[in-house]
């Protein structure tokens, strides 16, 4: 068994995970730095330093989602702390014209393949890797799940016309974090008798390569309430969506 708190980050290599892992690591947690290329992850962990951990972790693969778990459960026997980090906003954004990309945002003209591949990564990989990882979660005294959302996603906001981003509503990154935030929801409902916690969390509009560094806020700024929720302690709450600092979000 290891001594102390484990956490996994997948999409840890870059962007809000590997602030968040690195974060986690200077309090004292030892992170599992969940990365689709290795070497990628390898990089991040040694950026990191000690008590960070590269793992092979593509979360559209079940073979390599189950390989990591038994690797976790070998090595460190449970898991503390899950952050579903991982995400995609698009897969064709480079290749398309301005008027292009702004017809895939409505649902009449969004391409079935490009909703696929993002719902792929966005809302069955969190599925997937929650399914693998729970027998570990469940071998923690203190175990929390905090899955990384948008605000984009709040069925309530963006119902209201009056929304500064009402129009900008689509099915695919939007509605992916939408489904994502229900998909949380099923998994609250089901830990509610158990001792694990679960949260919600939108990190602000952050420069990373998400967003083409398109984003308003810091890594570190955007960062912030992903650490803040995954440091809460057993007495911490359950079942919270919100932004910096501890905002709600209405779902």
């Amino acid at each position: 068994m290891h001594d102390g708190r484990v956490a996994l980050i997948t999409g840890a290599n870059q962007g809000v995970g590997l602030q968040v892992a690195k974060e986690l690591v200077a309090n004292g947690l030892t992170v599992l730095v969940g990365s689709r290329d290795l070497k990628r992850g390898e990089a991040a962990a040694n950026e990191i330093g000690p008590n960070a951990v590269a793992v092979q972790l593509d979360v559209t693969d079940t073979v390599s989602i189950a390989i990591a778990a038994q690797r976790i459960r070998d090595e460190f026997g449970q898991l503390d702390l899950l952050v579903n980090n991982a995400a995609i906003s698009n897969t064709t954004f480079g290749s398309l014209t301005d008027e292009e990309y702004l017809k895939t945002r409505t649902a009449s003209g969004a391409p079935l393949d490009e909703v696929r591949a993002v719902w792929e990564t966005n809302v069955f990989g969190v599925l997937a890797v929650y399914q693998a990882m729970l027998p570990l979660l469940r071998e923690s005294s203190d175990a929390r799940i905090v899955n990384v959302s948008s605000g984009v996603g709040s069925l309530t906001t963006n119902a209201d016309p009056t929304y500064p981003y009402h129009a900008m509503y689509g099915p695919i990154y939007p509605a992916s974090k939408s489904a994502l935030n229900a998909m949380t929801l099923a998994m609250m409902i089901e830990l509610e008798s158990t001792k694990i916690k679960i949260n919600l969390v939108s990190p602000a509009f952050t420069s990373t390569n998400l967003n083409g560094f398109a984003g308003t806020e810091s890594v570190e700024d955007g960062s912030r309430e992903v650490v803040r929720v995954a440091l809460l302690g057993s007495d911490g709450p359950t079942g919270t969506f919100t932004r910096w600092e501890n905002t709600a979000i209405p779902w």
